[in-house]
């Protein structure tokens, strides 16, 4: 089931990221998360990425990597990529990944409670090992609190 998700009306990131097999990516991002599906050939597919353009690359198995770094004592997989929503949006997000049995690489939690930058995160991994976060700020113009 694809899923049509709001378009920003501000400037949209584009990211390309490493897949072993386009068809998984494609269940995935499109059947799993809702994502649409743009343009593609035999070697990528475009996704619609809550109104941003991500771009699934087909790589040979040895081309895909490892990396953490400690954020709030947890061990964060240093590439990653995600989307910021509003709190209502990320509880759903939360609840439905729960619902469907999805293995957290940091289950869903509030970091930095009570300071600047206060915000609901969690992580898990597509099928390929690359690293998601989706996360709701208390209050979005802490977006770059420092």
């Amino acid at each position: 089931m694809t899923r049509h998700l709001p378009t920003p009306s501000y400037p949209r990131f584009h990211l390309a990221f490493p897949v072993t097999d386009l068809a998984e990516a494609r269940r995935f991002y499109g059947e799993f998360l809702g994502c649409a599906e743009g343009r593609s050939s035999d070697d990528w597919v475009d996704f619609d990425f809550f109104g941003h353009q991500i771009v699934a690359h087909r790589v040979g198995a040895a081309q895909m990597t490892d990396a953490t770094s400690l954020v709030d004592g947890k061990a964060v997989p240093v590439r990653h990529f995600g989307v910021v929503t509003d709190r209502a949006t990320w509880d759903g997000l939360a609840a439905r990944f729960r619902d469907a049995g999805v293995e957290f690489v940091i289950e869903p939690y509030v970091r930095f409670r009570g300071e600047p930058g206060e915000q609901a995160t969690m992580f898990f991994l597509d099928p390929f090992g690359n690293a998601l976060e989706f996360k709701a700020f208390a209050d979005i113009d802490q977006l770059f609190a420092t």
